[in-house]
């Protein structure tokens, strides 16, 4: 594994993983909410967010973690590694709301509240993206390693494996 992505619905435990999976591998690690989001809660323009993902792209080694739906099958095509967390609705809404107040590397602000937009795309995030995430993986499948994560534990299994 040189170039893994991690995807999934947010507050799944993606970043979490992420995090354990950098110290377990020595990748370097890079957070696309990071990249995407500016101090002032706007966020940079898309195509200076496309080359900045070409720009780690270029690199021999990464992880990338965040969702993006319009650049997941950029990720995939370039990957050699694939990590979904394909957890339920209830369990994701409660890692968002776990977070709440608390501070994050990969966001530049405090969250002090879940936004009502973002609970309904956490709600919607099975009809609306996971099954384009599924066609994805079917796609690229036969040149991936494909590893689909149930529940955290299945996760944090993982990790212990890799120790």
């Amino acid at each position: 594994m040189n170039k893994a992505i991690i995807i999934g619905c947010p507050g799944s435990g993606k970043t979490t993983f992420a995090e354990k999976l950098q110290k377990c591998t020595d990748l370097p690690l890079y957070y696309l909410d990071a990249i995407w989001h500016k101090p002032d809660k706007t966020h940079i323009p898309r195509e200076e967010f496309d080359q900045r993902i070409a720009e780690i792209f270029e690199t021999p080694r990464w992880i990338i973690d965040g969702n993006y739906k319009r650049t997941i099958e950029m990720r995939m095509k370039q990957c050699d590694t694939v990590f979904l967390f394909d957890l339920p609705v209830e369990m994701c809404l409660q890692g968002v709301t776990d977070r709440v107040g608390k501070e994050r590397y990969d966001l530049p602000w405090l969250e002090t509240q879940v936004d009502p937009e973002f609970r309904q795309f956490i709600e919607d995030f099975p009809k609306d993206t996971l099954p384009y995430i599924y066609e994805l993986i079917e796609k690229y499948k036969d040149d991936k390693r494909v590893i689909i994560f149930k529940s955290r534990e299945e996760a944090d299994g993982f990790i212990e494996e890799l120790r």
